[in-house]
């Protein structure tokens, strides 16, 4: 029987550009807890706009972004939107399936594929 896969690598489809213009686009997402979903609802940022709720979420489940090995809201903040998107869906991938695999059908030859979606990015 194969082990539980926890964590999970992706490519950024821009990558997160530091204070020294440092690109990072490699990282590593882990599987969230029920802990990681209710503790942002405390959070004042939360409670003043719902909409952050996704920010401190995903700075508490990526544990390396790059260089980068203790993600803040700050970097998740300051990514740009269409990186907060592939993460928003890996997210929910790997938390709802346990995997980076999706079953897509070609529209070429309509023969089923399996493609990794942490690697779409880049």
């Amino acid at each position: 029987m194969a082990g539980l896969q926890t964590e999970f690598e992706f490519t950024l489809p821009r990558g997160y550009v530091d204070g020294d213009g440092t690109l990072h686009r490699k990282g590593t997402m882990r599987l969230a807890t029920a802990m990681d979903e209710i503790a942002p609802l405390r959070d004042p940022r939360v409670k003043g706009n719902q909409a952050y709720l996704v920010i401190i979420l995903l700075a508490r489940v990526i544990t390396r972004l790059g260089s980068i090995t203790q993600v803040t809201p700050h970097e998740i903040e300051n990514l740009f939107t269409s990186d907060l998107a592939f993460l928003q869906r890996l997210y929910r991938q790997v938390n709802e399936r346990g995997s980076t695999l999706v079953n897509v059908t070609c529209p070429h030859c309509s023969g089923e594929v399996e493609v990794d979606i942490s690697s779409l990015g880049g």
